[in-house]
């Protein structure tokens, strides 16, 4: 879970590091990837838990902001089908 307290919070601050185009937050997030491996050594272990953090990432950006946007505009566009009503 990303929801580390407030306290913590402020040893994370990237304002300096703002990707503004796909690539850049490829690299940002890939580079972070391998710091976290290099320091926690290449194993099975290591990586199982990158990948995890990075699916556990993609689910809680999928369930507290893009379901939300999806809903906001099935709402102001309509639905597909009667499917999904």
């Amino acid at each position: 879970m990303p929801y580390i307290t407030r306290k913590k919070r402020i040893n994370f601050d990237f304002d300096y590091m703002r990707p503004l185009v796909a690539g850049q937050l490829n690299f940002v997030l890939t580079k972070l990837c391998h710091d976290y491996i290099e320091v926690k050594g290449l194993n099975y272990t290591t990586l199982n838990e990158v990948i995890g953090v990075l699916e556990c990432c993609k689910l809680e950006l999928n369930r507290q902001i893009i379901a939300k946007y999806e809903n906001k505009k099935k709402k102001e566009n309509g639905p597909i089908s009667e499917l999904d009503k």
